[in-house]
């Protein structure tokens, strides 16, 4: 019997995460059924939506939720024989017995069997996964942007918000960029957005959304929520379209949040607004990651990481990403 430890929400988080709403356990898996799998953790992927949809998700005593790469040690499974590596939504566990079903976000897919060997295996779970999946598909199917177009993407030097910028690029499109410090703006700036601002230290986020874009937004690529949305929206052009993909502003308030009614700005200028998630064009997905990994292999694409050591790190390094001070996607290499 494979034995397995796990990180369970030992309190439903009452507003910011503290470590002592955690607690490791060890279980015993039972045997792998047809059908099913037993993988062994590899990295896993520490994301936002994780806390924004902790409450919907979740009961106090669950596992925490979230995607990983994983190694296959046995299979009842031909689509997943043993010894290849797969992204699973198998959450904070070292080792699970699954049929790669997914309640929230993507089914377990395994990894291209022809993943370049000078690529780290981790950004299967960053700029190669689902991060940089959501990026394409917020652009490509639910803004459908144009070479040309001015696009703003708040949040930009997370790790959705990096691919968009410079996705953005590729596709010949103007992209401004917001970010919480100072590094952050000169990394974005480094990746090749056309301006960047620290929004922590700008006297006005209007003004400063104007003097980024004097002339305006085609498409603007939420992350945030607050004040920031209802800025944006103000400067977006006719026949304008939001991607609606996170929300971080909003994730740990204890009250409800309320923004001026923005009926009018939408009606006049014929404005778009979608909220969207990754796991809608499963179809797509082989096809986009070979794209990602393409983009990447000619150099187009930048991914920085920040990898913690350890499982038992786990939810230390999950806090660290929440609060926004590290520079790179959150990882944790079992």
């Amino acid at each position: 019997m494979v034995k397995a430890k796990v990180w369970v929400l030992r309190k439903h988080f009452d507003g910011f995460p503290k470590e002592s709403d955690f607690e490791m356990k060890e279980e015993t898996l039972p045997e792998v059924k047809d059908g099913e799998v037993l993988l062994e953790a590899i990295f896993l992927s520490l994301d936002p939506y994780i806390r924004a949809m902790s409450q919907l998700l979740m009961k106090e005593g669950d596992v925490l939720f979230g995607g990983q790469v994983a190694k296959v040690l046995q299979s009842k499974n031909p689509a997943f024989p043993v010894g290849c590596y797969v992204t699973a939504p198998c959450g904070w566990r070292t080792h699970t017995v699954t049929n790669g079903k997914a309640k929230f976000s993507q089914d377990m897919a395994q990894i291209l069997p022809d993943w370049p060997k000078e690529i780290p295996l981790s950004l299967a779970v960053g700029a190669l996964g689902m991060p940089g999946l959501t990026a394409l598909y917020g652009l490509e199917e639910v803004m459908q942007v144009k070479p040309g177009e001015i696009v703003l993407v708040s949040a930009a030097a997370g790790a959705v918000g990096t691919m968009v910028g410079q996705i953005c690029k590729i596709k010949g499109c103007k992209v401004v960029g917001s970010a919480g410090s100072d590094d952050k703006v000169a990394y974005l700036k480094e990746l090749g957005f056309d301006h960047a601002f620290n929004y922590k230290t700008i006297p006005s986020l209007d003004e400063a959304l104007k003097k980024a874009s004097p002339e305006g937004y085609d498409c603007y690529f939420e992350n945030v929520g607050g004040p920031f949305f209802t800025a944006a929206l103000n400067l977006m052009r006719p026949g304008g379209r939001i991607a609606v993909c996170g929300a971080i502003s909003l994730y740990n308030a204890t009250t409800p949040q309320t923004c001026p009614y923005p009926h009018m700005a939408i009606i006049t200028r014929c404005l778009r607004i979608e909220g969207f998630q990754a796991n809608q064009w499963p179809d797509k997905d082989e096809a986009s990651i070979r794209r990602l990994v393409t983009w990447m292999k000619e150099g187009k694409l930048k991914a920085k990481e920040k990898i913690t050591e350890g499982f038992e790190h786990t939810p230390a390094a999950f806090l660290r990403m929440l609060k926004g001070t590290d520079l790179g996607k959150a990882v944790v290499k079992v």
